[in-house]
């Protein structure tokens, strides 16, 4: 529900695993395991990203609405 609630139209949003975590009151290796689960189910697409000095971003994640 969470990354469905944040979803815009098309069903992406981007929230950093650390904000999940925080926001949910859940431990980092919880989410982790969680978008595992929905990737796993086919709930979920979850894609990297990357910064322009070739630092790891957050995930893109696709929301089968």
């Amino acid at each position: 529900m969470y990354l469905h609630d944040r979803a815009d139209k098309d069903g992406k949003c981007y929230p950093a695993i650390g904000t999940i975590a925080t926001e949910l009151k859940l431990s980092r290796s919880t989410v982790k395991r969680a978008v595992t689960d929905l990737e796993r189910t086919g709930h979920l697409r979850k894609e990297n990203r990357w910064r322009e000095n070739g630092g790891k971003s957050s995930n893109m994640y696709y929301v089968k609405l």
